[in-house]
């Protein structure tokens, strides 16, 4: 365990039997459509490599980097890099690290509503209730979490700690 790791919350182990049966409820409820899976960078890269080895589905993937943190806070969102294709008429399953306040994916699938697409969902690795402001809700949640600061498979403190194979709890002084 590294050493600013208050305690491991799931295991590399664990997040890989989730990502299993997300994968196979997702190939479920998906079967014949146009899916695209869009990561939105840099957090969801190591959940959404796991997940879409578990989706039997001809699925496409694109990435977005949108930026609402800076340190622990929540500041204006900022779209960084858009994805390359056109989304009218397809189905978009947007794969996030955490769903926290719900700000930045309450706008990037309020701007894919408006570009067409036939539906805009979410998956993500972990859902933190509490720290919820925007009324959003994912489809798929790998694990409903408490209000902690989390890093670790993808999550990070100022773009640390995302090579963590597991998802573990900061120690407060780390980022106080």
């Amino acid at each position: 365990m590294h050493k600013d790791v208050k305690e491991i919350l799931y295991t590399q182990e664990e997040i890989t039997q989730k990502c299993k049966e997300l994968g196979k409820q997702i190939t479920h409820d998906y079967q014949g459509k146009d899916v695209i899976l869009i990561g939105l960078l840099k957090g969801s890269v190591p959940f959404l490599a796991e997940l879409s080895k578990y989706i039997e589905l001809d699925v496409t993937f694109d990435y977005m980097d949108v930026s609402s943190y800076e340190g622990v806070e929540s500041r204006t969102i900022t779209i960084k890099k858009d994805i390359d294709q056109d989304v009218s008429g397809k189905e978009l399953l947007l794969v996030e690290d955490i769903l926290d306040t719900g700000k930045t994916l309450s706008t990037v699938k309020a701007m894919f509503e408006e570009r067409g697409a036939a539906s805009v969902e979410i998956v993500t690795m972990l859902d933190k209730k509490e720290g919820r402001t925007y009324p959003i809700e994912a489809k798929y949640v790998g694990y409903e979490i408490p209000n902690a600061f989390v890093i670790g498979f993808g999550l990070d403190f100022n773009e640390k700690y995302r090579n963590l194979p597991y998802v573990g709890i900061l120690k407060e002084e780390c980022y106080q």
